[in-house]
């Protein structure tokens, strides 16, 4: 098959900040996407939650700008935007109007200079609500939700900077001073820690010129901190469990490894892996647990991507009414046993390029994708142009590769369960006990 190749641009301005520019002409639109190199592994100790603060703080203002009002004025425009926080990396991204290209650049580089313009107490008070609400709704309310927050506890020890997730301490942020975080800012919020890309239906003289124009005199930082020595042992060294008494509406089995950092080819013949037993529901385990034995209401299985030593491997199987839940965790192992052991079918092994190479493809079709992707790559491995190799080598992953890693991964000594229980028996088995019946108690 013919890959598509994206053609790009990539320089740096004198304050460091790196400029990355695909023209595409095919629609009149134009995204607009700044990756800044901090995420929740560059927080210290009391001092977690700060890059996914920054997130939301990033809209409450800068020194030309009013609260709240560079939402408006994308979507004014006609556009969207968003912004998002990882482990490795912070996001701010706004899809344009191609006319409309240099209001989103100057908003960017407008917060980047001079967001501390407009960082006042109360601002800090309101977003620190904020985030408290969004870990209530998404950690601690929300149904499984402790899940991920649980896995990256168990894998990476306390000392590592991925033990903690994105959204952080509570107490961390309560502690937190205006102080505190301008400082965070100072450090990270450098021209020299991001990269800017732009992608669709632009001249890049423009962009340059106004790239310039609005991001060219703010001052670099040349003493951005390191990260420290994150290499961790490639397996845990024991199996983990936790049993998790909520308020679920069916019991549910995570399954978490440690697995090859994000830009390790044993990660991407993983990948595979994991189209090969949970891609859809021609898939090993989709098969087995619920279409055949009916023992599963629903299966996962994916790689969540670091580069700071181990990727995180993980899945679940919510457990049907009625089935014992030792039946369905121990049906997921066995799959996971069976392919580091039989290697996958020719045809197997052909859906799963195909899944991904529509994964892919699909992705790349879109401006504001390849624009993200460009600036991931080149914030993570200082090489945007494994966007056009990343497809290649998905594709290039042998029987003989997926058999390696599943071996070196799906190993019992490298293995976290999470097995969550309803806290209350589920309705129908009270309303089957009859009206006016009640629960036998020992005396």
């Amino acid at each position: 098959m013919s890959i598509p190749v994206v053609n790009f641009t990539d320089e740096r301005l004198p304050n460091g900040l790196r400029l990355i520019i695909a023209e595409d002409h095919l629609a009149p639109v134009v995204a607009v996407n700044v990756w800044y190199g901090v995420g929740s592994k560059h927080e210290v100790p009391g001092k977690t939650g700060f890059a996914h603060l920054f997130e939301h703080v990033m809209f409450q203002g800068s020194r030309n700008v009013a609260k709240a009002e560079h939402i408006a004025l994308v979507q004014a425009a006609g556009g969207t935007m968003n912004g998002t926080t990882w482990l490795d990396r912070t996001n701010y991204f706004e899809t344009m109007p191609a006319h409309q290209l240099e209001l989103a650049l100057w908003l960017e580089a407008d917060r980047m200079a001079t967001l501390l313009d407009a960082l006042s107490q109360e601002n800090l008070d309101n977003q620190r609500e904020v985030v408290k609400n969004e870990k209530r709704w998404s950690y601690d309310n929300r149904p499984y939700g402790s899940w991920n927050e649980k896995l990256q506890a168990h894998l990476f020890p306390p000392e590592h900077p991925y033990h903690h997730t994105t959204i952080g301490s509570m107490e961390d942020l309560d502690a937190a001073s205006v102080e505190d975080v301008s400082e965070f800012f100072r450090t990270y919020y450098a021209p020299n820690n991001a990269v800017l890309s732009v992608v669709g239906d632009v001249d890049p003289a423009a962009v340059r010129t106004w790239a310039a124009r609005y991001f060219g005199g703010i001052p670099a930082n040349p003493s951005i901190p390191p990260v420290g020595d994150l290499t961790l042992p490639p397996i845990l060294g024991e199996e983990r469990r936790e049993t998790v008494r909520d308020k679920v509406p069916l019991p549910r089995v995570y399954i978490g490894f440690r697995a090859p950092v994000f830009g390790d080819t044993r990660l991407d013949a993983l990948d595979i892996a994991a189209q090969v037993l949970a891609g859809g529901k021609g898939s090993r385990l989709h098969r087995r647990l619920v279409r055949d034995e009916r023992i599963a209401q629903d299966v996962v299985l994916f790689t969540l991507p670091f580069v700071g030593g181990a990727s995180l491997a993980a899945g679940w199987a919510t457990v049907r009414p009625g089935v014992d839940v030792a039946r369905v965790e121990a049906a997921f192992h066995e799959e996971l046993a069976r392919i580091a052991t039989e290697q996958v079918s020719e045809d197997e092994l052909e859906r799963a390029r195909a899944l991904i190479e529509s994964d892919e493809l699909g992705a790349l079709s879109r401006v504001e994708e390849r624009a993200d992707r460009l600036s991931m790559y080149a914030t993570l491995f200082d090489d945007p142009d494994l966007i056009n190799r990343m497809l290649g080598r998905y594709l290039a992953v042998t029987p003989a590769d997926i058999q390696a890693v599943a071996s070196d991964v799906f190993r019992p000594d490298n293995r976290i369960v999470l097995t969550y229980l309803p806290d209350q028996p589920p309705a129908d088995s009270a309303a089957m006990r009859g009206e006016g019946e009640s629960e036998e108690v020992a005396a």
